[in-house]
């Protein structure tokens, strides 16, 4: 391997443990809430979940869509390893600033937006890099993805309080309880599974320019083994400001509504990573707490939280190709 191709490797790494306390929140924050778990107790549940992931997409499910969206999301005769550094420098530095600040903003779009933005800028500015047919459909989960978490959210709210109308609520509330451990873990699934592929098609599309493998399904097992590996360790650090934001700030979460947002983020994952779509899950989770603040009325959501949320997803993408483009032209100047 080249000296390059190891650093960008490692700095994947670095980015995927990022992205694993920056998204922590997403798989906590409403059992953290519900003072189901501990903080503590709800790292570890969520981080060990992250990386049984790897299991179901390597031995049950048999391939990486993701991995594959993301390595394709701009074509191979334009991806340089040095395209490569400075799109994931860009992602690990808009992550940084965004969790530092307390938004969950989705890291799947600032890698994205990096690699893209590094490549068009090494194309001197000519968008004929971008594979539009793999990219386009991450941007329209940009709004749809959350449309969706929101719209599952507020079915399964509705069925669940229509089916357990006459039931004793301190008997309910004791089972949503319980039953949240379980969505929490299926959240966490469907985290893992589709946030730890993308780093994963990152290091393959630069094992590719730096001829070490000659595709994707030629990448060796210790590359996604490492990738969950990371998530899952960056999982267990947490991400105490996200959680704040995502548990409280956008409406209040019982145990049984709990239950209702996790499920319907992790139906809406699952079904993201089947298209090979790499949604984010921060974004389906922020949709699906919305659909259930719906349920009781639409003021119980924080509609002003989440309009400050959508600036900032929509601002993810361009805001890290123009990093990306920066540090390109900084690179550039020394290598």
């Amino acid at each position: 391997m080249t000296l390059l191709l190891i650093i960008i490797i490692i700095l994947a790494f670095i980015f995927d443990y990022i992205n694993g306390f920056h998204d922590a929140a997403n798989s906590i924050a409403t059992i953290v809430s519900t003072k189901v778990l501990t903080p503590f107790q709800a790292v570890l549940w969520a981080a060990v979940f992250n990386f049984v992931a790897f299991f179901i997409a390597k031995y049950l499910i048999g391939e990486f869509k993701v991995a594959n969206s993301i390595a394709n999301s701009v074509f191979e005769q334009f991806i340089t390893l040095k395209v490569i550094f400075c799109g994931l420098v860009a992602a690990i530095s808009w992550n940084l600033f965004t969790w530092w600040l307390g938004i969950p903003s989705s890291s799947s779009h600032t890698l994205i937006g990096g690699f893209i933005g590094a490549a068009v800028t090494a194309a001197n500015g000519n968008l004929a890099v971008i594979n539009f047919t793999k990219v386009l459909p991450t941007v329209y989960f940009i709004v749809l993805a959350p449309l969706i978490g929101m719209l599952v959210a507020f079915v399964i709210t509705l069925i669940i309080v229509n089916i357990c109308r006459r039931a004793n609520p301190y008997r309910a509330e004791s089972w949503f309880k319980r039953l949240q451990l379980v969505s929490s873990a299926a959240l966490s699934l469907g985290h893992g599974s589709n946030d730890a592929q993308k780093v994963m098609g990152i290091i393959a599309a630069a094992m590719v320019s730096a001829g070490y493998i000659k595709n994707l399904k030629a990448m060796p097992d210790w590359v996604p083994l490492a990738c969950f590996t990371c998530i899952a360790l960056g999982t267990m650090s947490g991400g105490w400001k996200i959680v704040k934001t995502m548990g409280t700030r956008i409406t209040k979460v019982t145990p049984l509504e709990g239950v209702a947002a996790e499920t319907a983020g992790a139906i809406t994952l699952f079904l993201t990573e089947r298209l090979g779509i790499p949604a984010s899950t921060t974004h389906v989770i922020t949709g699906a707490i919305m659909g259930v603040g719906a349920t009781k009325r639409l003021s119980a959501v924080r509609w002003g939280v989440t309009v400050s949320l959508l600036w900032a997803w929509l601002l993810t993408i361009p805001i890290s190709g123009i990093l990306a483009a920066c540090t390109y032209f900084l690179v550039n100047m020394f290598i």
